[in-house]
C-alpha cells in the first residue's frame, strides 16, 4: 500500500540520512519515478523532504526533523518481543542494551499495541540451545567482533576438530553467525570462503591491514554458500538398517542427520531406514543402539561394526573392578531413553 511505502521512506531517511532514489526504489521494489512521486506526496503532507541531484546527491530530510511515529502494527510490535536469540545478545555483551531498547520501543508503541507486546514477552520463549548438548566452552567474541566492524583482517590461531595443535591463518572476515547456539566466524582465506568455530579460536589478533573481501559478496551470501557446502557434502557410504519401532523416535533424534529418507512405516516390530555416511568408520556410531538396531547392508558396514564390537569386548573382557574387586554391573541392551519429562 502507498501509505506503508511512504512511511517506510520516511523511516529510512530518518535513519540513514541522504539516500539515493535508486536505492530507495530497489529496497521498496518500485520504480525511481514512483519514488519521486512519493517524495512529492510527503512534501505535500508537510514533511520537509528534498532531493539533490548529482553524483553524491539523493533524497534527504531537512536537518533536525524527527518524527515519533513508529508505524508498527500489532504483529510487528509482538515480533520485536519474541527474543529468538537471547544467547546471542549475551555473547556480544548486549543484554543491557537489548533490555533498554525494548523498554524504549514499548514506551513508543501506540497504547492499543502495548498489552499484546507485553503478553508476548511473557508467554513466548525461544531457547536456541539443543537438548543434552553438554557444557559449552567459553567464547571470547570481542576481538572477532572488533575486526568485523572495523573491516580489518584477522590473524587466527585455530584448532581444528580432531587436532591437538592449533594452526595459524590470516583471514578476511565477513561477519559472525550464531547457529543453534554456536558462534561461527565467516571469512575468506585465500579468496575462498571458510567457517571457523569461535570456541576453537585459541588466539586472535586484529591487523592494521584493511579487509579484502570478494567484490559483491555479503555475509548472507558467504554464509549460504558455506551452509550448503556443509549440508550437501557427498556421502561415501549408503547403509540400510532396521530399527526397533519402540526406539525409532530416539534413533531419529540422535542420528536424524544421517537419514536420506523418512523411515518406512510398514508395520511390525522393525522399521527399515536408509542412512548415508561420509566414511566407513562413521558407522560405528550406530553401536550406541546395541541390539535395537541391525545393519543389513552393505557387508563392509556389518564387518566394521563387528570389528568395533570385538574391540570393545576385548577392552572389557575382565569384568572385575580394579580397585574394589566387585563385579561390574551388566551393560543394558538398549540405549537409555531420557523419557518424556526430559526431552520432548
Amino acid at each position: 500500500m502507498k501509505s506503508d511505502r511512504l512511511l517506510s521512506i520516511l523511516l529510512l531517511l530518518q535513519t540513514r540520512g541522504r539516500v539515493p532514489a535508486a536505492e530507495l526504489a530497489t529496497r521498496l521494489e518500485v520504480s525511481v519515478r514512483t519514488i519521486y512521486r512519493d517524495i512529492e506526496s510527503l512534501s505535500a503532507a508537510g514533511v520537509p523532504v528534498y532531493a539533490e541531484r548529482g553524483r553524491h546527491g539523493g533524497i534527504a530530510l531537512l536537518p533536525g526533523f524527527r518524527t515519533d511515529v513508529t508505524g508498527l502494527t500489532t504483529d510487528e510490535a509482538r515480533a520485536l518481543f519474541v527474543l529468538a536469540a537471547e544467547g546471542a545478545h549475551h555473547a556480544l555483551g548486549l543484554d543491557g542494551a537489548l533490555g533498554s531498547a525494548l523498554r524504549k520501543v514499548m514506551a513508543a508503541l501506540p497504547a492499543p499495541h502495548r498489552p499484546a507486546a507485553e503478553l508476548t514477552s511473557r508467554r513466548i520463549l525461544v531457547d536456541p540451545g539443543r537438548w543434552l548438548s553438554g557444557p559449552r566452552p567459553a567464547v571470547d567474541l570481542d576481538t572477532l567482533h572488533t575486526a568485523v566492524f572495523a573491516d580489518r583482517r584477522l590473524r587466527l590461531r585455530y584448532r581444528h576438530g580432531g587436532e591437538t595443535e592449533p594452526r595459524t591463518y590470516t583471514v578476511d572476515p565477513y561477519g559472525l553467525v550464531c547457529k543453534a547456539g554456536t558462534w561461527y566466524l565467516v571469512a575468506d582465506r585465500r579468496r575462498r570462503g571458510q567457517l571457523f568455530r569461535a570456541d576453537r579460536v585459541v588466539a586472535a589478533t586484529v591487523l592494521d591491514t584493511p579487509v579484502r573481501r570478494r567484490d559483491g559478496v555479503e555475509l548472507a551470501d558467504a554464509w549460504e554458500a558455506l551452509r550448503q557446502r556443509v549440508e550437501t557434502r557427498p556421502a561415501g557410504l549408503r547403509v540400510t538398517a532396521r530399527v526397533l519401532r519402540s526406539r525409532l523416535d530416539l534413533f531419529v533424534r540422535i542420528i536424524g542427520t544421517a537419514l536420506v529418507a523418512p523411515p518406512e512405516h510398514t508395520g511390525g516390530t522393525w522399521v527399515t531406514v536408509e542412512l548415508a555416511f561420509q566414511e566407513l568408520r562413521a558407522v560405528r556410531q550406530l553401536l550406541q543402539f546395541s541390539t535395537s538396531l541391525e545393519v543389513l547392508e552393505p557387508p563392509e558396514a556389518r564387518a566394521e561394526l563387528a570389528r568395533a564390537a570385538a574391540s570393545v569386548t576385548a577392552l572389557y573382557a575382565d569384568v572385575r573392578q580394579p580397585d574394589t574387586g566387585r563385579t561390574a554391573a551388566p551393560v543394558p541392551s538398549h540405549p537409555v531413553d531420557p523419557g518424556p519429562d526430559q526431552v520432548p
